[in-house]
């Protein structure tokens, strides 16, 4: 998946198995870097792989449960709706994400889905 660039519409980025339980993935895409995660429980989710914080690279955190720690100063994210945990504040930009016959799909905002 590294080193793929998305346009617009849906875009196969590869297989749910392509990405580990509990890890991540880097999508370079025209609106910048996305984190996709795949949770323990196999969902998934897209944010951008910038932290609201210092700018910190998401996809290199560590996931637990659906959020996932920053790895520079343990800004925790909400992976479903993009928060930052309390007392944090800040909220990162969520794509769009489908799994369908095991494939993960990207949807880039502002295109026709």
């Amino acid at each position: 998946m590294d080193g793929m660039v998305l346009t617009s519409g849906w875009a196969e980025i590869g297989r749910l198995t392509d990405i580990p339980r509990q890890g991540a993935r880097v999508v370079a895409s025209s609106i910048g870097d996305i984190a996709v995660f795949r949770a323990l429980d196999d969902t998934v989710f897209a944010i951008e792989d910038r932290c609201p914080h210092k700018g910190g690279p998401l996809s290199q955190g560590i996931v637990h449960g659906h959020a996932v720690t920053c790895p520079l100063h343990n800004w925790v994210i909400d992976l479903q709706s993009g928060e930052a945990a309390a007392p944090d504040v800040g909220c990162v930009k969520r794509i769009p994400v489908k799994v369908e016959d095991g494939r993960v799909l990207l949807s880039l905002p502002g295109a026709a889905a």
